[in-house]
C-alpha cells in the first residue's frame, strides 16, 4: 500500500521531516516516489514550519495513498493556512 508520511532528517535535537509518498514495506528514511512537501517542528523566526503541495496529497489520496495521523492532521492545517 502507498503511504504519505513523514522522512526524518536534521541534526541531533533539531528535527526536519519530509513529507513523503513512498510504499509502506519501504523503512522510514528510506526510498521514496515523490516528495511533497517538508514539516519543520522547530522553526523559529523566518523559517517556515510547514509547506505542502497540498493538490499532489490528494491526487495521491485519489489514487488511493493512505496518510499517517500526523500528516493528517498537517494537511487540514496547511488548509486553514491558505484559506
Amino acid at each position: 500500500m502507498v503511504k504519505i508520511r513523514l522522512s526524518r532528517g536534521g541534526a541531533k535535537g533539531r528535527p526536519f521531516y519530509h513529507v513523503i509518498v513512498t510504499d509502506g514495506r519501504n523503512k522510514r528514511d528510506g526510498r521514496n516516489i515523490e516528495r511533497v512537501g517538508f514539516y519543520n517542528p522547530v522553526a523559529a523566526g523566518k523559517d517556515k514550519r510547514l509547506e505542502l503541495d497540498v493538490a499532489k496529497i490528494q491526487a495521491w489520496i485519489a489514487k488511493g495513498a493512505q496518510c499517517t495521523d500526523k500528516v493528517r492532521a498537517l494537511v487540514k492545517e496547511a488548509g486553514k493556512q491558505a484559506a
